[in-house]
């Protein structure tokens, strides 16, 4: 047995030393460890993974278990010093919550005018500004996938000619059809693909059908209000093609083909000019999350929205059961009751719905975070909610629905990785940062998706999907230094800097509107 003795802060983290009963490892360290601390040896009772918790006292069953100065469980067996604390004896309740509302909202700082920070964006009549500037190829069902991404494929090459225009993409999917015309999904999902459809990474699209789809095209144009606007402003109906009417499926992409040689002119003349930070709509994500996410990724990507709101951008927080657990802390930051009054609604709503599924909302943790040392849906939603940064919450949207509040505001999503995106892209994000520290491959051609690895090992061993390393933190970084490094990477990205996704050309089949409801 291993006997060697370590002071604990050379070989864990204790991330509040006054409330937690647990330091995560930053190393494997074997059984028989001794870790000095407050006077006390902690020796370690088993072998414990790099990322794992130990315990730093003794624990009687049933009661609670804090890191983060928070409860992430309850211990379901008497737990002693030393001992690894995970699925074995780490569980969840679900207790009734006392919430309180809008009671630690902080102002924010502005920068001054005089400080502002630009990027260089394609402005849009409407006054958004886009950070790439595509033609969108929009399938209103499924069974047009095949034909909207043969229309694509034959645009592969169009920057010498069409310098401005940054691809034809194809935004398809698994929905369209099997669905109640104006049911609750039918709505969720129209509203997902026409705001997509007029996202300001968008310069024209073209909608293409079967003909026979519960979602025709036309119904999404007149229930959405959608319309084609011109660089002058000028309005007109969306192109739609119906397979059905082309005469199949050849005919329709030579139709959807010379469409598309007819707006690349037109597309090709926005231009990017400078424009200021505040225009920047940032989504964030954490997927294949370890316990490093909540330590270094997460709480370095705050940092950054934080900055994009003092320069007065918009920062989304979405993945509603992962913010389950840690809703409280929230709600108090909610600029006033009715907001948090929504994200409280939502709350209930993902209660019920998984109920009556099923399903339990601490299932959320994949087998993959479990191994990466998170334990419970209250230790993830933790490390989860630390990407939104520290500035009031402005306001709750539903899914995919267009974000007009600037500030650090919530989307109700799934925890999904491409639906979550999906969700916050079609309210407006322009830009999105995606954390990681098992290694999520994750790209999205509508908006830029910026990787950060967590761990350094994880950025070394898959370099060419990672775009920053916030291992940093640990050899010496702090979290605040990392987090200016990731905003200076949204501002590049922003100005036309491609992502290691986009150079491999990921993220046309990650377009996944939420399917909600029955399938007829």
């Amino acid at each position: 047995m291993n006997t060697n003795t370590y002071l604990l802060k050379q070989k864990a983290i204790i991330l509040k030393p006054e409330a937690d009963d647990v330091a995560v490892l930053m190393e494997t360290l074997p059984a028989g460890t001794i870790l000095e601390y407050e006077g006390k040896a902690i020796q370690l009772k088993q072998d414990i993974p790099r990322g794992h918790k130990v315990a730093l006292r003794a624990i009687k069953k049933d009661n609670a278990v804090r890191k983060y100065g928070q409860i992430i469980g309850y211990a379901t067996t008497d737990i002693e010093m030393g001992d690894h604390v995970h699925v074995h004896n780490l569980g969840v309740k679900y207790l009734a919550k006392q919430y309180e509302y809008a009671t630690e909202v902080k102002p924010v700082e502005y920068y001054p005018e005089s400080e502002m920070r630009y990027f260089r964006g394609y402005k849009r009549a409407d006054g958004r500004v886009g950070t790439r500037n595509y033609i969108a190829l929009v399938s209103s069902v499924n069974c047009s996938a095949f034909t909207t991404k043969a229309i694509a494929r034959r645009f592969q090459d169009i920057s010498r000619d069409y310098p401005n225009v940054d691809g034809v993409i194809a935004l398809t999917h698994h929905g369209g059809c099997g669905s109640t015309i104006n049911g609750e999904g039918y709505h969720i999902f129209q509203r997902t693909l026409a705001n997509a459809a007029r996202h300001p990474n968008v310069g024209a699209y073209i909608l293409i059908g079967l003909g026979c789809e519960v979602n025709q095209p036309l119904a999404l144009i007149e229930n959405q209000g959608l319309i084609q606007i011109g660089l002058n402003g000028e309005n007109t109906l969306p192109k739609v093609l119906s397979i059905q009417e082309e005469g199949g499926i050849q005919k329709t992409i030579e139709a959807g083909v010379k469409a598309v040689a007819e707006l690349l002119p037109r597309v090709n003349e926005y231009k990017r000019t400078k424009q200021p930070v505040s225009h920047i709509v940032l989504g964030t994500k954490c997927g294949g999350s370890d316990a490093n996410s909540g330590i270094t990724a997460n709480p370095a990507l705050g940092v950054a929205l934080d900055e994009i709101v003092r320069y007065g951008g918009t920062g989304i927080l979405a993945e509603t059961p992962e913010m389950y657990g840690a809703e409280h802390l929230l709600m108090k930051r909610a600029r006033s009751v009715e907001v948090a009054k929504k994200l409280e609604e939502r709350i209930h709503w993902w209660e019920e719905y998984t109920r009556k599924w099923g399903a339990e909302i601490d299932n959320n943790p994949a087998p993959g975070n479990k191994r990466g040392g998170l334990t419970t849906i209250f230790e993830k939603s933790l490390g989860a909610i630390a990407k939104g940064g520290s500035t009031p919450v402005n306001a709750v949207y539903l899914y995919g629905e267009r974000i007009t509040e600037k500030g650090f505001v919530l989307m109700d999503t799934p925890g999904y990785d491409p639906v979550t995106v999906t969700g916050m892209v079609a309210g407006g994000a322009n830009v999105v940062v995606f954390t990681t520290g098992r290694g999520s491959v994750f790209g999205f051609k509508l908006a830029p998706s910026i990787k950060v690895a967590t761990n350094s090992q994880l950025y070394h061993h898959m370099k060419d999907d990672m775009d920053i390393n916030a291992g940093l933190v640990h050899e010496g970084l702090s979290v605040r230094e990392v987090g200016l490094m990731i905003l200076e990477e949204i501002i590049s990205v922003a100005s036309g800097k491609q992502t290691k996704s986009e150079m491999q050309g990921v993220g046309e089949d990650e377009f996944c509107p939420w399917i909600y409801g029955a399938m007829l």
